[in-house]
């Protein structure tokens, strides 16, 4: 399926997913979190499916939350982080447990909730220009999309826990050297790179390759959902606290936030 924010076709066997929401920099919100829980359920549904690219159009992979459309309901942002959190934590379950290689191409900016994407990915190439950033801190929020899981497998616990806490801002060097990028290649090469690496995949041993994904989710599947409960209840909890939402009018209004600690 296909929908405003998240365009999917078929290359045989390859499923491409393309997050499409480019001129908004193809950001997380409502309607994007409820397309990417249906669309990894159709990938579920699909039989003849043996590899997954993941990949975004426009210049930049995803800005993450749309922060500037939350500073008009940021006094409700509490119920509304319940609601999307629900769908969006249930389809990255299911986009990261498909018994299929996923490969993802990142160029631009990664922020937020898109680098806990993509370090889901089991191969990330990204392009030289890439930057990896994780900006929940400095906003006043906790993190989300299961970036304290992700994040932790690819980095290691003290790395990851600086990058969000820091509000690190990594190149693509720095985030292979990291272990969040497995490859970086030159920004012109990475489509099509990308593209390349996904049909080897496809039409490699698959059944192996959905195997050895099985047993390395098995060793942290029950951390993995209990985190992502955690993180959906702890953001709701403090996206509802002032410096949540002082940090997102401080974005919007183009000051420095001030933060009392609540």
């Amino acid at each position: 399926m296909s929908t405003d924010s998240i365009r999917v076709e078929r290359d045989g066997a390859l499923a491409i997913v393309s997050l499409a929401q480019a001129a908004r920099g193809n950001p997380f919100d409502g309607s994007f979190t409820k397309a990417f829980k249906d669309v990894a359920a159709d990938l579920w549904n699909a039989t003849d499916l043996r590899a997954v690219l993941l990949r975004a159009e426009g210049p930049n992979f995803s800005v993450g939350g749309d922060l500037k459309s939350f500073y008009p309901v940021r006094h409700e942002l509490g119920p509304l982080v319940r609601q999307w959190t629900a769908d969006l934590h249930m389809g990255l379950q299911r986009f990261w447990g498909l018994p299929v290689p996923v490969v993802c191409a990142v160029q631009g900016f990664a922020m937020g909730g898109g680098v806990a994407l993509l370090a889901g990915a089991d191969v990330v190439l990204a392009a030289e220009g890439a930057k990896f950033g994780s900006a929940f801190a400095q906003l006043g929020f906790s993190c989300d999309s299961g970036s304290s899981a992700t994040l932790t497998a690819r980095m290691g616990a003290a790395r990851a826990r600086r990058f969000v806490m820091l509000a690190e801002m990594l190149g693509a060097s720095e985030a292979l050297a990291a272990g969040l990028a497995d490859r970086v290649v030159p920004d012109a090469q990475l489509q099509d790179d990308a593209l390349v690496l996904a049909r080897q995949m496809a039409a490699g041993p698959t059944l192996a390759y959905g195997e050895i994904k099985r047993l390395f989710m098995k060793a942290g599947a029950a951390q993995l959902q209990a985190q992502l409960e955690d993180e959906a209840l702890t953001l709701a909890r403090v996206s509802a606290g002032h410096d949540a939402q002082e940090g997102i009018a401080a974005l919007v209004e183009k000051r420095k936030p001030v933060f009392q600690g609540r």
